[in-house]
């Protein structure tokens, strides 16, 4: 497993913005928006291309494509959400599939409650987006089910990462037969007693879309 922390004033800046406690969820929003497709650039420096010649006004022109098949991009349910448009806003020939994971508060265990994914995912390289990398068993469980179904390798983007939650992911997927990669805007200081990050941006979810 590889950790990648992107490093960057810009993101820096995002990142202040969206721990505030006073930026409404209209702003959240945004920023969230905005901070996924510079994490975005970060996580597919290394998505699959092929050779590509075209005809430039001058002369021809060797370049690349996106490789097929087509990467798979995964928003984990509901926060995930949050994060699409940024994503799809660089890859936008990426298919999408939705998987829909709840944390029970009293024992932080995850449970898949919904799943929507192309029938053959075999050799995609899969792209996860889940805001908050906490106690890492939401991410565990959604890296297990995409290799289960023929994944090539998964990139996790999230926008905070505590140390239990990298320490946790690696433990697990040690001796794992696909890649994984973590791509975060910063890793926090600790989970408190509820499994939240500290200092954090609070549940992501309900400052994506307000408290239900």
């Amino acid at each position: 497993m590889r950790i990648h922390v992107a490093e960057h004033p810009l993101i820096a800046h995002k990142l202040t913005a969206l721990r505030d406690r006073n930026t409404d969820s209209p702003t959240f929003r945004r920023l969230s928006d905005e901070l996924v497709t510079l994490l975005a650039y970060e996580a597919t420096r290394d998505v699959r291309v092929s050779p590509l010649e075209v005809q430039t006004p001058v002369s021809p022109a060797r370049g690349v494509r996106l490789a097929a098949p087509k990467p798979l991009v995964v928003p984990i349910l509901r926060a995930g959400l949050g994060m699409l448009d940024g994503m799809v806003r660089l890859l936008p020939t990426a298919e999408v599939g939705f998987l829909g994971m709840v944390r029970d508060e009293g024992t932080l265990v995850a449970s898949t409650y919904a799943t929507r994914l192309p029938d053959d995912i075999s050799d995609r390289q899969c792209y996860v987006l889940d805001p908050m990398l906490a106690t890492g068993g939401t991410l565990i469980a959604a890296i297990r089910l995409l290799a289960a179904r023929g994944a090539r390798d998964v990139t996790a983007i999230c926008l905070l990462a505590a140390p239990e939650g990298i320490a946790k992911l690696d433990q697990e997927l040690a001796g794992h037969p696909i890649p994984v990669t973590v791509v975060t805007a910063a890793v926090d200081d600790h989970l408190n007693e509820h499994g939240y990050i500290v200092p954090g941006l609070g549940d992501a979810g309900d400052r994506l879309y307000g408290v239900v």
